[in-house]
């Protein structure tokens, strides 16, 4: 059983973010609070929440990450998210996850706010010609 390990992909919306061979065990926070994934565990989907994601190989690696998607199944774990940053040590990347991750859901709900109300505007324009 030692022998298993597990291959990690890491995509962002316009590249490949990191491809890990010989992965021991992969660590996220969820929308569930924070989760281990090893390589003999059943397979899976879960929601990831902006927050630190860890994996072991040789060594424990770190990486701030934004909100999406990890899915396990059999050894092979592939993540989509946001925005990820790495090469950091893990107090910046806290940093990181409140400055930038975080901020960026304050604008997006301003933009949805603002686009809801457009579309609830467009709306009240067509019913009128419904008239």
């Amino acid at each position: 059983m030692e022998g298993i390990l597990m291959d990690l992909k890491i995509l962002l919306p316009y590249k490949v973010f990191a491809e890990v061979k010989n992965v021991k065990a992969v660590t996220a926070d969820t929308n569930a609070g924070s989760y281990g994934f090893l390589p003999q565990r059943l397979d899976c989907v879960a929601i990831l929440v902006p927050g630190i994601f860890s994996y072991e190989t040789d060594g424990v690696h770190y990486l701030a990450v934004d909100a999406g998607i990890l899915i396990k199944t059999g050894s092979q774990i592939l993540v989509s998210v946001r925005n990820a940053i790495g090469g950091v040590d893990l107090g910046k990347l806290g940093e990181a996850v409140n400055n930038e991750f975080l901020k960026v859901d304050d604008s997006e709900k301003n933009i949805r706010y603002v686009v809801e109300k457009l579309e609830g505007g467009l709306m009240n324009s067509l019913k009128k010609f419904d008239q």
